[in-house]
């Protein structure tokens, strides 16, 4: 009698993986039987691409949720010869190991930092994963379990029976540029050169990302998924004219946004030198932030991010040259990223005593509790009356 043998396949992206019907999940043990399923795939792999498809207009979202999913489909096949619709609250015991050391290292992480996804040399992890992304990969995976439970294709979750640890309190945000940094930034860029068109064009650019950024607290996701087609002008109880700016952000969620009269002066300034009408339209498309060149598309996240690093980085190199009192200032800004910026917005509007509400609602918090880890001047108090009250008194 021979053996059926079951063929392990290659690693390969979700969309380009070939799986045998013992692997494609159409008769996996934790199949829903006897229900009326709410969709009509009968695959694991197309039932996840399903499941993706709800966050499709949301690129950073659905990259990351189809990166997870992706990881553990792989991982079930190729590491237990077992479809994902069979895998077994045990099994992902063993796979929250795997994630902190995928072995072996050339099956599973990449040996280029770039690689196209139809690439040969594409892997599903760049390393192993840090804790904190361990926990994140658990929670999305729950996430799409619980759906497809729902949807009928699955008959449980095998992820409910987890441990629920209680959330700790999030500590203060410290990743953020104080006044002093913050003046060195401005500084920095009212030094850039402006002889040329493309100089001035340059400068304009950074000194409205900066103001956009520092005004508004927007993620860069919302700086390049949004139009300066959002502006929008309406009149106040009192008559007044006040400009607003809406914005589409996280999980695919609408907020309104003051724009201050100083955002609207660097908005013009910006705009005339794109060579644009003054005032935006409401409703045009033109990109909240351009490329050079006045090219009327959208900036990639890692190009604005690549500014705002490249600004950051020539700030500290000034500092540093300034000598030892400035060294901290200067290792404290290269360390700086582009959701500094964001965390730089949010701990101004709090220290000026702006309602803490209006601060959760401008910067799209769910919770007001998200938006109190802003709150550095209460901190601040607590470390002068301690000073003050509680001594050592040798």
């Amino acid at each position: 009698m021979q053996t059926k043998l079951t063929v392990i396949p290659a690693i390969a992206t979700i969309d380009l993986v070939k799986l045998s019907p013992e692997l494609d999940g159409s008769n996996g043990a934790n199949r829903a039987i006897g229900n009326r399923p709410q969709i009509t795939v009968n695959t694991d792999a197309d039932a996840i691409k399903i499941w993706l498809a709800r966050y499709f207009d949301t690129k950073t979202t659905f990259d990351s949720y189809r990166k997870e999913a992706e990881r553990l489909l792989l991982w079930s096949v190729v590491e237990l010869g077992k479809p994902l619709s069979s895998l077994s609250h045990e099994d992902f015991l063993v796979y929250q190991r795997f994630l902190a050391n995928p072995l072996p290292a050339e099956r599973w992480i990449m040996s280029q930092r770039k690689v196209a996804r139809d690439d040969s040399k594409w892997r599903p992890f760049a390393g192993p994963l840090s804790p904190t992304s361990q926990r994140q990969a658990i929670v999305i995976l729950n996430g799409m379990f619980s759906w497809l439970v729902n949807a009928g294709y699955l008959a449980g979750n095998p992820l409910s029976l987890s441990r629920n640890r209680q959330r700790k309190a999030k500590p203060r945000v410290t990743r953020f540029l104080d006044e002093d940094l913050w003046k060195e930034v401005k500084l920095t860029i009212e030094s850039m050169p402006r002889e040329t068109n493309r100089e001035r064009e340059h400068y304009q650019r950074v000194r409205w990302l900066f103001s956009l950024l520092y005004i508004t607290g927007l993620r860069v996701s919302e700086v390049t998924q949004n139009t300066m087609g959002g502006f929008f002008n309406r009149k106040d109880k009192s008559s007044e004219s006040r400009w607003w700016l809406e914005i589409t952000g996280k999980g695919d969620k609408t907020r309104i946004v003051p724009a201050t009269n100083e955002l609207m002066l660097e908005l013009s300034r910006y705009r005339r030198e794109m060579g644009l009408h003054l005032t935006p339209i409401e409703g045009e498309s033109t990109p909240l932030f351009l490329p050079i060149g006045g090219k009327l598309r959208a900036m990639t996240r890692s190009a604005v991010h690549l500014i705002l690093k490249q600004i950051f980085n020539i700030t500290a190199k000034r500092l540093r040259e300034r000598g030892a009192d400035s060294l901290i200032l200067a290792t404290r800004l290269e360390a700086a990223s582009a959701h500094w910026m964001r965390h730089t917005a949010g701990s101004n509007m709090t220290s000026s005593d702006m309602d803490i509400r209006h601060v959760r609602d401008n910067l799209g918090h769910e919770s007001i509790s998200t938006t109190n880890n802003y709150l550095h001047s209460e901190d601040d108090k607590r470390h002068q009356d301690t000073e003050e009250r509680h001594k050592l008194s040798w």
